[in-house]
């Protein structure tokens, strides 16, 4: 854990120097080293997010990560857009994301899509919330529960009704 933690925050120093085409070593990596959501979590908000803000086109790879069989690919497709979904960023892409994994079996792959989905929300409360209503009926319990933790208790209850 350690070497992966130190290697995560080492990287988003060296974000001048990545180029486009990094996007296939960072998959490799997630592939071999990745095997927890610590790890997860810390490479995607910590390198992958600084690499796709830099390189919005390859976005479009992290929603193929989203039909993989890996489920740290999945998680890392949408948890590495949950620091720019903070600044209102990449909305359709997230959208995107949600929709490909909104009826994934894992609860860390849907605890990683509510996560993102509640933090669009910050700067698109009613386009997610028109979201998750749209959804509320397939999605899972565990990342409608995310993806609405920050709502008013209005709109919570809203979307909490069968």
């Amino acid at each position: 854990m350690e070497e992966a933690f130190i290697a995560c925050f080492i990287l988003p120093n060296l974000k001048e120097k990545f180029e486009p085409e990094d996007i296939k070593i960072f998959e490799k990596w997630i592939l071999k080293y990745i095997n927890n959501w610590a790890k997860c979590d810390s490479f995607s908000n910590h390198t992958l997010e600084d690499f796709i803000v830099e390189f919005p086109k390859e976005a479009s790879r992290l929603k193929k990560w989203t039909e993989s069989k890996n489920r740290w690919l999945r998680r890392a497709s949408a948890v590495s857009l949950i620091i720019p979904a903070k600044k209102g960023m990449f909305l359709k892409d997230i959208f995107y994301i949600a929709d490909k994994l909104l009826l994934d079996r894992d609860d860390l792959v849907q605890k990683g899509y509510g996560w993102l989905l509640k933090e669009a929300g910050r700067k698109n409360r009613l386009k997610v919330f028109d979201y998750v209503m749209k959804n509320k009926n397939r999605m899972p319990r565990t990342a409608l529960r995310y993806a609405i933790e920050l709502m008013p208790r209005e709109l919570k209850k809203k979307a909490m009704e069968k």
